[in-house]
């Protein structure tokens, strides 16, 4: 929650937070539902076809806004608080964004990895089905996930650096 909560101070920032189960899809939904500046969604599995894609295109939307803060330096001051909160998507890796079959890629800026998943097939999909080019990914691990993530690492050709101590550094 803290990272989330540093993360979100950010106007804009568009945040996808990947789990691996509908219980801690629920359990990170209500804990980051008291962030005040944060704009929480989540997509569940037995979600209406058009209330999935009405959160998407929010999404979507408030990504072109960060894009365009970045390009043109706009802060939206005149907009309303509810509009300049960053937005928050939580998913599990069913409900990813299916990108092979014509939906459009999520292009959040700070893909956060709840747990990470065991197989590299399955991080790779989160990471094109979510995330923007320029994204950074945060892979939340404990002491025996480490060796998973430098098998991924390996087996994917990435290089995954330790998380700076200001994490603004990222972004």
């Amino acid at each position: 929650m803290e990272l989330l909560d540093m993360a979100g101070r950010r106007q804009f920032l568009p945040m996808v937070v990947c789990c691996s189960s509908r219980d801690e899809l629920d359990a990170l939904c209500s804990a980051a539902s008291n962030l005040s500046h944060v704009s929480v969604a989540a997509l569940y599995s037995d979600l209406a076809e058009s209330e999935r894609m009405l959160i998407m295109e929010k999404f979507r939307e408030n990504a072109t806004r960060w894009n365009r803060q970045l390009v043109v330096g706009e802060e939206g001051e005149s907009e309303e608080y509810e509009e300049r909160r960053s937005h928050m998507i939580v998913v599990t890796d069913a409900c990813l964004p299916l990108v092979g079959s014509g939906e459009a890629v999520l292009n959040s800026r700070l893909l956060i990895n709840y747990e990470l998943p065991p197989k590299k097939e399955t991080y790779m999909r989160r990471m094109a089905s979510c995330l923007a080019a320029d994204g950074t990914v945060v892979n939340m691990v404990v002491g025996g996930e480490v060796v998973i993530l430098k098998s991924i690492e390996e087996s994917c050709g990435l290089v995954i650096a330790e998380m700076p101590i200001n994490i603004f550094e990222m972004f």
